[in-house]
This record gives C-alpha cells, sequence and structure tokens, in this order.
C-alpha cells in the first residue's frame, strides 16, 4: 500500500465486515472505568500515570496489548474541570480502551502531561509555546519505551505482542518512537521495541527531524484527513512516500474532507458525514491491522 485516498462513502466489504464485528462486540464491552496506575518513563526520572482496560472475557490465558499515547490536548475531557481521573478521561480515548478490550486486548492509556504539570493540555496553535520536557521527538517516545517495559513486566501480556497507537501530537510522538533512528531507540534492537503502530492525524515537521522520510522498524499505518483545520495531510503523506523509498513498511490512508480529530465520537465531530466515514473505514483498518499484526501465530 503506498497511499490510499479514502472517498467519505461506503468502506469495502471487507472492511464494513469487521466494523460490525466491532460494533457488536462493543455492545457487550464493559463500560467500567479502567483502573489506574503509575509507570516509569524510560527518561528515568519521571513517574507517568497510566489507565489499564482489561480484555473482554479475560481468562489465564496472556493478551497482546496496546499502548495509547494522546494528543496535545491531553488524556482528559476539556470538561474535566481540575478533576484528572479515570472518570474524566475524554470520550475518544475511552471509547479506543474499550474498542481494544472488547477485541481482547489490554489497552494502556498514558498520561505524560499531568505528571509534568499539564493535565489540561494545550489549545490549537500553540506548538511553539510547549515546554522542551513534552517534546514529541526526544521525551514522549521514552514515555512510549516506560509502558512497554511495564508490559512487558505483566504476566498476562504477550510480551512481543504489543501495538503503539497515537493521536495528533501522540501520533507524531508514535512516529518518532517507531523510527529506526530515533534518538529513544539507542541501545535497542527492533525486537525490543513495539510490534506495530497506528497514528491519527499526526503533525510529521517532527522538528525537521525526518524530511527526507521516516522508516521505521516496524509496520505503521496512518490515517489523515484532507479537511484536518491543524496539520497538513500532504507533509505526511511526503513524509510516508520517501519512508517507503527506503525500505521502510509505512503506509497512509487520506480521508476526503476527514478534520482533526475525526474519530472523536462527539456530536460536533461526528456531525460531519465525511468524519463519520473516516471514522467507521479507519476503525476497521485498525482493527484489521493489530489482528494481523498483534494475533499472528506465536
Amino acid at each position: 500500500m503506498r497511499m490510499t485516498l479514502a472517498c467519505a462513502h461506503t468502506p469495502r466489504v471487507f472492511l464494513a465486515a469487521i466494523l460490525l464485528g466491532s460494533l457488536t462486540f462493543a455492545a457487550h464491552a464493559d463500560d467500567a472505568l479502567p483502573s489506574r496506575l503509575s509507570v516509569p518513563s524510560a527518561d528515568g526520572r519521571t513517574t507517568l500515570t497510566g489507565y489499564v482496560f482489561m480484555p473482554a472475557g479475560k481468562s489465564a490465558e496472556r493478551t497482546p496489548a496496546v499502548v495509547m499515547l494522546h494528543g496535545r490536548a491531553g488524556a482528559y475531557s476539556a470538561a474535566a474541570a481540575g478533576q484528572y481521573d479515570a472518570a474524566t478521561l475524554s470520550q475518544r480515548h475511552l471509547m479506543w480502551g474499550r474498542t481494544w478490550a472488547a477485541h481482547g486486548y489490554l489497552a494502556l492509556l498514558v498520561d505524560g502531561f499531568g505528571p509534568r504539570g499539564y493535565p489540561a493540555g494545550f489549545p490549537r496553535f500553540s506548538y511553539d509555546r510547549r515546554p522542551p520536557e513534552l517534546n514529541e521527538v526526544t521525551v514522549r517516545p521514552l514515555d512510549a519505551y516506560g509502558a512497554l517495559g511495564y508490559l512487558r513486566t505483566r504476566a498476562d501480556v504477550i510480551a512481543d505482542r504489543i501495538g503503539l497507537m497515537g493521536w495528533s501530537n501522540g501520533g507524531s510522538a508514535t512516529l518518532a518512537t517507531m523510527a529506526v533512528d530515533a534518538p529513544a531507540m539507542s541501545g535497542r534492537t527492533p525486537a525490543q521495541g513495539f510490534r506495530a503502530a497506528l497514528v491519527f492525524y499526526a503533525g510529521c515537521g517532527l522538528h525537521g527531524r525526518y524530511q527526507n522520510g521516516l522508516k521505521p522498524y516496524a509496520p505503521v499505518r496512518e490515517f489523515h484527513g484532507t479537511g484536518d483545520e491543524e496539520v497538513s495531510w500532504k507533509t505526511c503523506a511526503a513524509q510516508v512516500e520517501n519512508g517507503r523509498a527506503q525500505g521502510g513498511d509505512i503506509g497512509i490512508t487520506v480521508y476526503r474532507g476527514a478534520t482533526h480529530s475525526f474519530d472523536d465520537p462527539g456530536r460536533r465531530r461526528q456531525s460531519e458525514p465525511a468524519n463519520v466515514s473516516a471514522k467507521q473505514d479507519a476503525t476497521a483498518r485498525s482493527l484489521a491491522f493489530f489482528a494481523e499484526q498483534l494475533r499472528a501465530a506465536r
């Protein structure tokens, strides 16, 4: 797959079938809030906050896992009003955590902003004013690897079947995490990293580090909309093309008319038909991709 430009119409039949299955699972998913715990960042000094969504029908058998990285607005709802806990996580994070859990994954949402003093995140177009301790190229990937290291200590997780997922600034961090030459990969081999990654509407500038393309050490799939009002899908598409030219297993699906945060289940985003279609298609593709990458024969 080089680049898929998806129309805001009916998804392919096989993707629609997967989505139907996901909706059936979700209808029976446990709506209980995730448990909260502490996770050490690989930066060696920060204790992160994590929220664990346990897989449905949990048994003694080990399961694959997904680490989730929030965007620039943080892990919590804009209506949190100073209460930052599992009860005020954003709708999107709850939806995805429960979706992965419903499909048999253990999902871990990592709050990397709150422990550093910025639980409410940042407004749009504040990129140049954000503190360096939240840098998505040099710092947040260390949070991802901290979460990976924690999950590998759990007896209920398959240590070599852990995926990574990020949105917006967290998507940017996911890209930097997966790059073969990322600063955070120093001293690590691909076998010590994530099995695969999903990236939703990332800012692909990455402080100019990957202008000539980003080659990941494991498969990566990106999703973006042409109506994105915050970041450029064209920058990401060019980066993907150059990364593929270097032999990287990376691809991007671009949705006509879809905006930033097109998968947010809230009324505001889902009132746009292009977002509804993009959310459905990207969900189905994500489920299929991680099923292939994380549930392969052990």
